[in-house]
């Protein structure tokens, strides 16, 4: 028995020496390295290095709650309104990448925007965002007009020694709202755009830059009386747009034609901007050229359109440069309490409504809308007419003017005031002009529809109440507060006040007299009386929670 087990254990101590003898012939599998990811701190908090490059990364983010009340003071049967309230969750991705070169930082930054709004317009649905393929309506029975989802790539450019390009905010812009939650006053703030600029630094916080834009962001339509509005049909969900925009003008004394007032994209916007930014503050001057141009006259205007008499088709309608400048000046006063800050514009445009930005409130991409619910008038924002006796453009002006104060009661509580006042004009020719296009087509049969487009024959009582080309004003004033109780995390309110006016006469209300656009004979004889207003006004309240990250 000793022997076995003494032969046993031999036998395992021999096999245990050539397995180990072999084992130790086999290659030896080193561990993978980790490579753990480094904070970077040559750019401010939050960058870290993408691991295996030198390239640092910052990512971070925001959610926010925004609920609102708006008054409302109709319910007018078929015109979808009634609305008072509004809601809407936002969500924002930012992607920061920055790597140090020869030439200075190369730098990579990508925001997204996202959000699902409900209600009525403004907080809810916006027509803004729709007209320019940002947002997206929901088509149900009790959808249409109060739901729609919001898409947004709102920044995507590269920096890279003086060079801007990709999608980013207009080099235009100077205060763009930025003490405020609804951007409600009137000025410039066109905050995703496609652009090429180069900025030179000069020293001292001086900077110069040359921007080439995009215009398209840029543009309220030229006027037309037939105008075909963008539209999801009842009951289907029929593709909406418009392919052609009909605007008659004169091919004989008796005779008209149409021109397809759709612009172009052919040359793109160019900007200029001079800002200082010290210590005290900052301050910007900008300029910008932006062109009107539309299609040709119709094959069948050629030929001498519809009417009768001789035929005199004018020349084609030339493009058209219009421009804007605009002038900024922001003041700390730190004085007062520290992170206070006070924020003066003004801008004038002639043919550049949105380089002014006299339509923020109301709507913009189109040439009139109402925001209010059962507003009296629309306000008219066109960039041009077409002259109907010469065929060529003519440019309507507008200048807008804002004041906005940030004060810090507390490191945790703040306030800001603001205040806006606009114009916008049309020459009173260009108003005449489309009164005797409106003479013409209205007396032919089968000649379309003006609607509430129509401006009326000049001397008649219609011509003096019609609400298309007015020129108009408005008033914006509010206030907010808001509290900050940890970092990062914001919880306020905001009122504010709109008024819209005309500048001079009355117009027709379309809340009181809805049907009164089809009364014009009995309007000019006296024997129907519409109701008119000379202003309109809204107060609204919007609530925010919103956490940055």
């Amino acid at each position: 028995m000793r022997f076995l087990k003494s032969a046993l254990l031999g036998s395992a101590a021999a096999f245990a020496a050539v397995g180990g003898a072999h084992a130790a012939d086999l290659p030896v599998k080193k561990a993978v390295p980790i490579e753990y990811v480094r904070v970077c701190t040559a750019y401010g908090a939050g960058f870290f290095y993408i691991p295996g490059t030198d390239t640092c990364l910052r990512i971070s983010g925001r959610a926010r709650f925004e609920g609102g009340y708006q008054t409302s003071y109709s319910r007018q049967y078929g015109n979808n309104i009634g609305d008072t309230s509004g809601y809407q969750g936002r969500m924002r991705i930012n992607l920061d990448a920055r790597t140090q070169t020869a030439y200075g930082t190369l730098r990579a930054f990508v925001r997204l925007d996202a959000g699902a709004r409900t209600g009525y317009s403004g907080v809810g649905q916006s027509g803004t965002q729709q007209r320019i393929g940002q947002a997206y309506p929901g088509i149900g029975t009790d959808q249409f007009g109060r739901d729609s989802q919001y898409m947004n790539v709102d920044k995507a450019f590269i920096q890279f020694a003086g060079l801007t390009a990709g999608r980013a905010s207009s080099f235009f812009d100077f205060y763009a709202h930025d003490f405020e939650i609804a951007g409600a006053t009137a000025g410039s703030d066109v905050f995703s755009t496609n652009l090429l600029a180069y900025t030179a630094t000069v020293g001292n916080g001086l900077s110069a830059t040359i921007s080439i834009e995009d215009p398209v962001f840029r543009r309220t339509p030229i006027f037309s009386p037939f105008a075909v509005s963008p539209t999801v049909s009842t009951g289907s969900a029929s593709n909406f747009g418009v392919t052609v925009q009909p605007t008659p003008i004169f091919v004989g004394p008796g005779r008209y034609g149409l021109v397809d007032s759709i612009e172009k994209s052919r040359l793109p916007d160019f900007v200029g901007a001079v800002r200082l930014d010290q210590a005290w503050g900052s301050a910007q001057l900008s300029a910008a050229t932006h062109e009107l141009n539309v299609g040709n006259l119709s094959s069948a205007g050629n030929a001498g359109g519809l009417g009768a008499g001789p035929i005199l088709v004018p020349a084609h309608t030339k493009n058209t440069q219009g421009w804007a400048v605009q002038g900024g000046l922001k003041i700390n006063t730190p004085f007062i309490a520290p992170g206070d800050a006070l924020y003066l514009q003004g801008a004038y445009g002639d043919g550049a409504q949105l380089y002014t930005g006299y339509s923020q409130y109301t709507g913009s991409y189109i040439q009139s809308t109402t925001t209010i619910q059962g507003q009296k008038f629309a306000q008219y924002f066109s960039d041009a007419t077409i002259n109907p006796f010469t065929g060529q453009l003519q440019t309507s002006q507008s200048f807008t003017a804002v004041a906005s104060y940030l004060h810090y009661w507390t490191p945790e509580w703040r306030s800001a005031v603001f205040g806006s006042y606009g114009e916008q004009s049309f020459s009173q020719s260009a108003r005449a002009a489309q009164g005797a296009i409106y003479g013409l087509v209205s007396g032919l049969a089968g000649a379309p529809g003006f609607g509430t487009n129509a401006v009326g024959v000049p001397g008649t009582r219609f011509y003096q109440l019609s609400q298309a080309l007015r020129d108009t004003y408005q008033f914006v004033a509010g206030a907010s507060l808001i509290w900050s109780p940890v970092k990062d995390l914001d919880i306020g309110v905001e009122g504010f006040y709109t008024q819209i006016g005309l500048k001079n006469g009355r117009a027709i209300d379309l809340d009181k007299s809805p049907g009164a656009y089809n009364l014009v004979t009995q309007i000019n004889n006296g024997s129907y009386v519409p109701r008119t207003a000379s202003q309109d006004s809204v107060s609204q309240v919007r609530f925010r929670v919103q956490r940055d990250f």
